[in-house]
C-alpha cells in the first residue's frame, strides 16, 4: 500500500514529478457559456476547481469535462483569472504550457445512432453532447509539451479495431461505417520532464450506462480503454492510426495513463472488467491512490457502498448511494522505468477544513508522484 501524503508536502520536490487527473465538471449547458463564466473572476465553481488544483499542485494535469473553445481562449481565461489568483488562502499556480483540441462530443453524425427514428441531438453525435466540444479536455503542464509530436485519435473508427465489441445487431451498417471509437478523443502528449520524455496518454471514455440491453455504451467504454492497452503493447498496436495517418502505437519511452475512465476494476456497470485492461497493461504500475475521505464517505453514505467488492479507500467518484455507489474510475498510472513514490486522492475527511471542497465535482482529483 502506498502511504498517503498531504498533497502540498511534496508538490515542488525537485526529484519528483506530480501527474494528476481531475474531472472538474467545468462543462456548461450552452456553447460559449464556459468562456463567459471564465472571463470573470467570480464564478463560484471555477474558483473551487482552481483551489483544488492549487492544493494538489500537479506538475502535469489533465482536466476532464472542460468545454472545448478554439484558440485556447477558455484555457487561457481559466489560467489567468483563476489558477494564477490565490483562492481561499491557497498559493497561485502557473502552467506555462497547455494543450486542448476538438473532441467528438456534440459533433453531429447525420445518422440515427440511437434508433429512435430521428436524426439529431446528443445521442446522434459522435460522442454525447449538446454542442461540439461539450465535455472536452485540457492538459496543463509546467514542463514543455512537444506539440509537433502530439498524436490525436479523434477520428479513429470503432470498426477498425480488431474484434471490437461494437454491437452490430444494434447499429445500422451506415452507423458502423462512420462511428468513431473515442467518445471525446484519445491524446498522446509527449512531455519533456528534464532529460526524459514522458508520454501523457489521456482520454475520457463514455459512461457504460444510458443505453439498453445491447450495452452499446458499456461496450464502447471497454474498447476505448482497450485502445490504450493495445497502444502500449508491442504486437497488439498494428491496427492503430492517428488523425494524421501515422500508424502504430507507442514505439518507446515511459508513459502515464490519465483520465476519468468511467470504469471501476470490480464494481459498477462497466463491461468485462474494462479497467483491468489498464491496470494490467504492459509496464504499468498501479500506485493505488487513496484517501481517508473516501472511506468515511462509504461508511456514512451506506447504500450500494455496503455491498461493493472493491476497497472504498481507492474510490475517486462520489455517486448515487442506491446505485452504483462510490467507485474508483479516475486513474493516473505510470509505467516503468518511472517509479511512483507517493499517490493520493483529494477527498478530505469531514474534520478537515478543506472538506468544503469535496462537492466541487462528483469526481476527486487523483495524483501520483514519480521519479525517473
Amino acid at each position: 500500500m502506498v502511504v498517503l501524503a498531504a498533497p502540498t508536502a511534496y508538490a515542488e520536490h525537485k526529484l519528483t514529478t506530480r501527474f494528476a487527473t481531475f474531472n472538474a465538471s467545468l462543462n456548461r449547458a450552452t456553447e460559449g457559456e464556459l468562456l463567459a463564466n471564465l472571463s470573470t473572476k467570480d464564478d463560484p465553481q471555477a474558483r473551487k476547481v482552481a483551489e483544488v488544483v492549487q492544493r494538489v499542485r500537479p506538475d502535469v494535469l489533465l482536466l476532464n469535462e472542460f468545454d472545448y473553445v478554439s484558440g485556447n481562449r477558455a484555457v487561457d481565461a481559466f489560467r489567468r483569472n483563476y489558477l494564477e489568483v490565490g483562492q481561499q488562502g491557497a498559493k497561485p499556480i502557473e502552467y506555462r504550457y497547455a494543450f486542448t483540441a476538438p473532441v467528438n462530443t456534440g459533433v453531429p453524425t447525420g445518422v440515427d445512432l440511437n434508433n429512435d427514428g430521428k436524426i439529431g441531438g446528443g445521442d446522434d453525435a459522435y460522442g454525447f453532447g449538446l454542442f461540439p466540444g461539450q465535455y472536452g479536455m485540457v492538459v496543463l503542464s509546467k514542463h514543455p509539451i512537444d506539440t509537433a509530436a502530439i498524436r490525436t485519435f479523434q477520428k479513429f473508427r470503432w470498426a477498425d479495431m480488431p474484434n471490437p465489441l461494437l454491437p452490430k445487431d444494434f447499429y445500422s451498417k451506415q452507423a458502423q461505417e462512420i462511428l468513431r471509437l473515442s467518445s471525446k478523443s484519445h491524446w498522446d502528449l509527449p512531455i519533456q520532464v528534464g532529460r526524459r520524455q514522458v508520454h501523457f496518454l489521456v482520454s475520457h471514455p463514455t459512461p457504460p450506462t444510458f443505453d439498453g440491453p445491447e450495452d452499446r455504451n458499456g461496450k464502447r467504454n471497454h474498447d476505448e480503454i482497450r485502445f490504450w492497452a493495445d497502444y502500449v503493447n508491442p504486437g497488439k498496436d498494428g491496427y492503430i492510426y492517428d488523425d494524421a495517418g501515422k500508424r502504430g502505437g507507442l514505439a518507446k519511452g515511459p508513459f502515464v495513463f490519465a483520465g476519468d475512465q468511467n470504469a471501476d476494476p470490480v464494481d459498477g456497470d462497466s463491461a468485462n472488467l474494462a479497467a483491468k485492461l489498464l491496470l494490467n497493461a504492459h509496464k504499468v504500475i498501479d500506485p493505488m491512490p487513496h484517501s481517508i475521505g473516501a472511506v468515511e464517505a462509504a461508511l456514512v453514505q451506506g447504500g450500494a457502498n455496503k455491498d461493493q467488492r472493491g476497497p472504498s479507500w481507492q474510490d475517486t467518484g462520489d455517486f448515487n448511494d442506491k446505485s452504483p455507489g462510490n467507485l474508483r474510475i479516475d486513474y493516473v498510472l505510470p509505467s516503468l522505468p518511472l517509479i511512483p513514490v507517493r499517490a493520493g486522492v483529494f477527498w478530505e475527511p469531514s474534520h478537515s477544513p478543506l472538506a468544503r471542497l469535496n462537492d466541487t465535482s462528483d469526481h476527486h482529483a487523483v495524483w501520483v508522484d514519480v521519479i525517473g
